[in-house]
């Protein structure tokens, strides 16, 4: 029996006992993680396809750690400029086991029901979160960030520099995970304070050192 199913913004071909690893996840290690957005079952040559998930089908299972991806190197050149910045990124990972497929239940019906009404709701405090971004701070500002990311952070919830000070590197890697390109994130949270402490002079001198938010 297998499963296609996505986790964490990606679609994987799964069976049970079967190691998997995902970008990483906001779960300790040890703990059991449950997927229920199936796409596709094959229960012995029976096959059952979501419209476009599978109502009651989920897939159980374990972190067993988290790492880091083996380094990708990222080189850029510029003709006749004398223009050329090497950068290394490593993918934040978790590693999981398979521990089970099921294919129905009744408690899957709960929580689809609890998330219809949260989008429901969404549309209501559209609104709000518009006057709160209004009155954030212009986050681009900081080397590496552009106008999608920056989106993608204020609905987060970090709208402000001392906001974005405060955030972990890592963190932030997750919460911009599903935004394409290459981010580096290692100096974000220090250019976000000088920012926020009004050291512009001190910020430009570093960012022109930069290349996409690393030194």
């Amino acid at each position: 029996m297998y499963a296609i199913v996505e986790m964490a913004g990606q679609q994987f071909k799964v069976a049970k006992d079967q190691k998997v690893f995902v970008h990483r996840l906001a779960v300790e290690e040890g703990e059991k993680v449950t997927f229920d957005n199936v796409l596709l079952l094959d229960d012995n040559g029976q096959v059952t396809i979501g419209a476009p998930a599978i109502n009651g089908a989920a897939v159980e299972a374990k972190v067993l750690k988290h790492l880091k991806g083996d380094k990708v190197i990222v080189f850029k050149k510029k003709r006749r400029k004398g223009y050329r910045v090497k950068n290394g990124h490593r993918q934040s990972l978790t590693e999981i086991v398979i521990e089970s497929i099921v294919s129905s239940g009744a408690k899957k019906a709960a929580p689809k029901k609890e998330e219809a009404k949260k989008e429901v709701a969404k549309p209501a405090a559209k609104p709000a979160a518009k006057k709160t971004t209004s009155k954030g701070d212009d986050l681009k500002k900081v080397e590496g960030i552009g106008p999608k990311i920056a989106s993608t952070l204020n609905e987060a919830g970090i709208t402000t520099f001392a906001e974005l000070a405060k955030t972990d590197a890592a963190k932030i890697s997750e919460i911009i995970a599903d935004v394409r390109g290459n981010h580096v994130t290692d100096t974000w949270p220090a250019q976000a304070q000088l920012a926020a402490d009004g050291k512009w002079d001190e910020l430009k001198k570093w960012q022109d050192e930069l290349d996409g938010g690393k030194a």
